[in-house]
C-alpha cells in the first residue's frame, strides 16, 4: 500500500505540473483583464500550497512514525507518575456512564479520575455519583459547581487534582484501555508540555458521519502526526489530551475568553517554547454530529474559537523572536481563513473559465488533482491507524460535498468574528453514539 500511496502522490504532482503549465498558462495568455490574470496566478499558487501541504505532512508523518519506534526502545518502564483524568460534563446523562467505564478500564494503575459536573440540568451528576469512590481499583471523585463554562470547570478540577499530569477527556468520549499508558511515556522528556491523542468517530450511521470519520483520521490525525515531528502540534483536542500540570499552572490554566479553550491553552504553551507531541495509538472515540445543521453549528463554533485564540496572540504574527510560535499562528490562519476563502474562489473561477473559455479540461484536472491527493491521504491514514479500509471510498465525495460544506461554515464564522457578532456555545444534543 505504501507504494500505491507514493504513486498517487507522484501522480498528483504530475497532474499539478501539467495543469499549471498547460491549461493555466493557456488561459492566462487568453485573458487581457489583469484581475483575471492575477486570479489565475493566485489559484495556481494556492493549489501548489495545498499539494505541498499534503506531501509535507505525509513525509513528516512517516519520519515521525519511524522516529517514535527508536525513541520508545529507550523508555524507562518504571516511569509511573500519578495521572489525574478530568472529565468536564454539562448535560451529558446520555454518555457519561459509558465514558466513565472506559476510564476505569484503563490499564494504567496510578490514576485519579475527577468527574467535573458544571451545573448540569439533567441527571449527569446523579449518574456520575454512582461511580464515586474506589471503582475497579481506580479512585473516582465527583465534583459539581454552578454552571460557568467548560474552561472554568476544568480549572476548578485542576486546582483540586493530585496528579503530576492532567488528562482532559470530554464527557461524550470513550478511551481505548491503553490510552493513558501510551501517552504518559512522552513526559520522560522534561521539555514535553502536552501530548495529543487520536480521535475517531464512533457513530458511522450515514454519509455525513462516515465523511467525518475520514476527516478525523486524514484532516486531523495525519496533520497532528506530521506536526509532531517538529513537536509543534497546534491544538490538543478536547476528547483526549494530556498535560504537565505545572506547565498548565504556569500559563494560567484555561482562559474563558474564547470558544476554543484547548487551542488557546496549546498556543500559550508553544509561546513558552514548550514541546507538544502526538500519540496516534492513544485513541478516543467521540460522537460526531449526524445532521447537517448540527455539523455546521459545531464547525462554526470551532472556527470562531480558533480565530479568537489567534486574535489574542496576533501581536506575535509579525514578531519572529519566537519563530515557532509565529509559524504556528500563520499556519492556523491559513487553515481557518485563507484556505476556505481561496477554495471557494478557486472553484468559482474554474467553473467560470471552463464555461466562458470552453476549456473544460481545466475543471476536470482541478477535480482529479484534489481527488488523487485525497485518496492518497486517506489510504496513508488508514494504513497507520488500522482504520476500516472502506473509508477510503468516501474520498470520492470528500471534497465535492463535505469540504465545500465545512468551508462555508468557516467563511460565515470568519465574517461574523470579523464584525464581533455575539455567539453562544451551541452545545450539541448527544444520542449516545459512543
Amino acid at each position: 500500500m505504501r507504494i500505491l500511496i507514493f504513486f498517487l502522490l507522484a501522480t498528483a504532482i504530475g497532474v499539478w505540473y501539467v495543469w499549471t503549465f498547460y491549461d493555466i498558462q493557456f488561459v492566462y495568455d487568453s485573458f487581457q483583464n489583469m484581475f483575471f490574470k492575477f486570479s489565475i496566478m493566485a489559484v495556481a499558487f494556492f493549489t501548489f500550497l495545498v499539494i505541498f501541504r499534503y506531501v509535507s505532512f505525509i513525509f513528516f508523518s512517516i519520519i515521525k512514525t519511524a522516529q517514535k519506534t527508536v525513541e520508545f526502545n529507550l523508555v524507562n518502564k518504571n516511569f509511573k507518575p500519578k495521572v489525574t483524568i478530568i472529565v468536564p460534563a454539562y448535560n451529558e446523562e446520555v454518555t457519561i456512564a459509558a465514558s466513565i467505564k472506559s476510564l476505569v478500564n484503563q490499564t494504567y494503575k496510578n490514576l485519579e479520575i475527577i468527574i467535573m459536573d458544571d451545573g448540569s440540568k439533567d441527571n449527569t451528576y446523579k449518574i456520575a455519583k454512582k461511580f464515586e469512590g474506589n471503582f475497579k481499583g481506580k479512585f473516582i471523585k465527583v465534583l459539581t459547581k454552578k454552571n460557568g463554562g467548560k474552561s472554568r470547570a476544568l480549572n476548578f478540577a485542576i486546582e483540586r487534582s493530585s496528579g503530576e499530569f492532567i488528562m482532559c477527556v470530554d464527557a461524550d468520549s470513550k478511551l481505548e484501555p491503553d490510552a493513558v499508558a501510551l501517552m504518559v511515556r512522552y513526559f520522560q522528556d522534561s521539555e514535553i508540555s502536552a501530548v495529543a491523542g487520536s480521535v475517531f468517530v464512533s457513530n458511522r450511521d450515514n454519509l455525513l458521519t462516515k465523511l467525518q470519520a475520514l476527516e478525523y483520521i486524514e484532516g486531523l490525525n495525519m496533520v497532528r502526526n506530521g506536526q509532531a515531528f517538529l513537536k509543534l502540534v497546534n491544538i490538543i483536542p478536547g476528547p483526549i489530551g494530556m498535560f504537565r500540570k505545572s506547565d498548565i499552572m504556569e500559563v494560567g490554566g484555561y482562559a474563558h475568553d474564547t470558544f476554543a479553550e484547548d487551542a488557546d491553552l496549546t498556543l500559550k504553551l508553544i509561546q513558552k517554547n514548550r514541546k507538544i507531541d502526538f500519540e496516534p495509538e492513544a485513541v478516543a472515540y467521540t460522537e460526531a454530529p449526524d445532521e447537517l445543521l448540527d455539523l455546521l453549528k459545531q464547525r462554526y463554533r470551532w472556527t470562531r474559537g480558533i480565530l479568537q485564540a489567534i486574535r489574542k496572540h496576533s501581536h506575535h504574527l509579525f514578531s519572529f523572536e519566537n519563530f515557532n510560535f509565529s509559524f504556528v499562528l500563520w499556519y492556523m490562519l491559513f487553515e481557518a481563513i485563507f484556505w476556505p476563502f481561496m477554495d471557494l474562489f478557486a472553484t468559482m473561477l474554474m467553473i467560470y473559465i471552463s464555461f466562458s473559455q470552453g476549456v473544460n479540461t481545466l475543471l476536470i484536472f482541478w477535480w482529479v488533482l484534489f481527488l488523487v491527493v485525497d485518496i492518497a491521504g486517506a489510504l496513508y491514514c488508514i494504513l497507520i491507524t488500522n482504520e476500516a479500509k472502506p473509508l477510503a471510498f468516501y474520498a470520492f465525495f470528500y471534497r465535492l460535498y463535505f469540504i465545500a460544506i465545512i468551508n462555508m461554515a468557516k467563511i460565515f464564522a470568519t465574517i461574523e468574528e470579523w464584525f464581533q457578532l455575539e455567539m453562544s456555545w451551541g452545545k450539541l444534543d448527544r444520542k449516545g453514539g459512543i
